[in-house]
């Protein structure tokens, strides 16, 4: 079985490489290899978290070098889940996408490159989920930062070039700050492989441990959006086509809450730390939920509950809890998949409704009952609301609160307990204005034009006669009859329409499903979590896999 923990990684590369040579000659294989290989990253990362629990973790010596010189690749619990987890959401979103007609029919465009960017992505994200050393992460974090700049300004519009800038500066600085970090790991303990540093770092000196702990966390801080680290993420990710931001917000971020768990549990034990997170925990879950509430854009409403919802798993982590590390994890593996399903309802909303502005909304409930039903769903399970998994995940955290009994742990319940209440009262914000009320008037009308192709007055007859220039993602006109528009990450027009593609409503209903399945399958699921959070606290499973000893 150890063989099979780098093929999430490989095949994806691999993949990437035949979709660039078919390019658009043949668009249709190009598909068929995008899904083909993202099944079977889905079939094997099932395969490796089986394993992984029945057997412990799983490691592989690439070129058989052994650390520090070799790279090592290892599988444990937690890899395991966060692999199986992030691949049933990627294929979800893959298939969403390719059912709105939105992968590369930019004649400009040389070569496809929406699926060798999606595949880059995905390869990307397992590597870090795999990754036994900080030089690997940083590289798979380097490997999603290029996909990531890809995707984000598809189409090449004013609005997503500006906001992949701002990603991508940020992204850089986090980038420095990192290979500072790993720099002076290595400095001060002659490697950078997790296993060992699990044995060397505890002889160094507490303010030299401290302060690598500090530059790591901020990292990966700024990587999963905790405020206030979080201020790029309201106005990046909703630019971008709804597919991308759905992907991104679900799982990119989570990323960067996968590298807190993992350091804090294997690197720096003894949880130094832990009032400091508790307590960016508790501003990244008012600060976000706040913001949400102010909002009237879908996409930003819910980047910013996001960053709220994120609090709670840095709050998991700054208890250092067998039962808040369990908690935590169950709520990412639960928050990837709601977080991503109600993105891919927001792309239904606005192909439905004509915009993602709620005050320019109403009616869906009578309109699109199925479309009603995909948002209500995850919206509770999101909400918490019993008995969801959103409150199976959170009522763990606050079990594990409550059984702390420190001032900061009770300050957190609360905090907890009031950012769930106000994020229920945003789901119903949002249901009250987009599908019970009735249609106000002004409605976009089926076969209005949602997209315009770029920010210049000049007219682009693809887009239709009535285009109105210069208004960027804004822009409104009658779509040409007869025509049909919906490339959206190429920048091109996309209309509105009474049934959206089968592909999307299916991609959005296996999400809500997938989100469904967290509550189905709650006992075992926990259990597998409490293992989990066993093992990570145990660390020495994971050394001797490691080290072999």
């Amino acid at each position: 079985m150890n063989a099979l923990v780098p093929l999430p990684v490989l095949l994806p590369l691999c993949a990437t490489g035949l979709s660039l040579a078919f390019g658009t000659r043949l668009a249709r294989f190009q598909r068929f290899i995008s899904v083909a290989v993202l099944s079977a990253v889905l079939c094997l990362s099932v395969a490796l978290m089986i394993a992984a629990d029945r057997q412990g973790p799983l490691s592989v010596d690439l070129g058989d070098y052994a650390p520090p010189l070799g790279i090592t690749l290892v599988a444990d619990r937690l890899s395991g889940l966060m692999l199986t987890v992030s691949s049933a959401v990627t294929l979800a979103v893959l298939v969403y996408s390719l059912g709105q007609g939105m992968a590369d029919r930019d004649k400009e465009t040389p070569v496809a490159v929406f699926h060798p960017a999606y595949l880059i992505l995905v390869a990307g994200v397992s590597l870090t989920f795999v990754a036994g050393d900080l030089v690997n992460l940083y590289v798979g974090f380097e490997i999603m930062l290029v996909a990531s700049f890809v995707l984000l300004t598809l189409g090449g519009t004013g609005p997503r070039i500006r906001a992949g800038s701002t990603y991508v500066i940020i992204s850089l600085f986090s980038s420095m700050l990192f290979l500072t970090a790993i720099a002076m790991t290595y400095a001060a303990a002659g490697t950078v492989n997790f296993a060992q540093l699990a044995v060397r770092l505890p002889d160094l000196p507490l303010g030299v441990q401290t302060l690598v702990q500090a530059m790591l966390l901020t990292v990966f801080a700024i990587k999963a959006a905790v405020f206030p680290l979080a201020a790029w993420l309201p106005d990046s990710y909703p630019t971008a086509p709804a597919p991308v931001t759905a992907v991104f917000a679900g799982l990119l971020t989570k990323v960067g809450i996968y590298c807190m768990l993992r350091v804090e549990t294997l690197l720096f034990p003894g949880n130094r730390l832990g009032d400091l997170l508790m307590a960016v925990a508790l501003a990244s879950m008012t600060v976000g939920i706040l913001g949400a509430v102010a909002q009237t854009d879908l996409k930003r409403l819910f980047s910013f509950t996001l960053i709220s919802h994120i609090g709670y798993m840095v709050f998991g982590i700054g208890l250092a809890t067998r039962e808040a590390y369990g908690g935590a994890i169950f709520y990412v593996a639960h928050h990837i998949t709601v977080q991503t399903t109600l993105f891919l309802v927001a792309g239904l909303i606005e192909r439905r409704g004509g915009t993602n502005e709620l005050t320019r909304l109403g009616g869906l409930a009578r309109a699109a009952p199925l479309l009603a039903v995909l948002f209500f769903v995850p919206a509770m399970n999101f909400a918490g609301i019993p008995p969801l998994s959103g409150f199976i995940g959170k009522l763990g955290l606050m079990r594990a609160g409550v059984a702390d009994g420190g001032v900061w742990a009770w300050v957190l319940v609360a905090g907890a307990t009031v950012t769930s209440l106000l994020t229920l009262y945003v789901m119903a914000k949002i249901w009250n204005l987009a599908f019970w009320r009735a249609e106000p008037p002004g409605q976009a009308a089926y076969g209005t034009v949602l997209e315009a192709a770029d920010d210049s007055d000049d007219d682009d007859p693809d887009l239709g006669p009535d285009r109105i220039p210069g208004t960027g993602d804004e822009g409104v006109g009658p779509a040409p009859a007869g025509q049909a528009v919906a490339a959206t990450l190429q920048g091109r027009a996309v209309t509105t329409t009474i049934r959206p593609p089968r592909a999307m409503t299916a991609a959005t209903a296996g999400a809500v499903l997938l989100g469904l399945a967290f509550t189905v399958l709650a006992g075992p699921l926990t259990a597998f979590t409490d293992r989990s959070a066993a093992e990570l606290i145990a660390r020495r499973p994971y050394v001797e896999e490691v080290l072999g000893r």
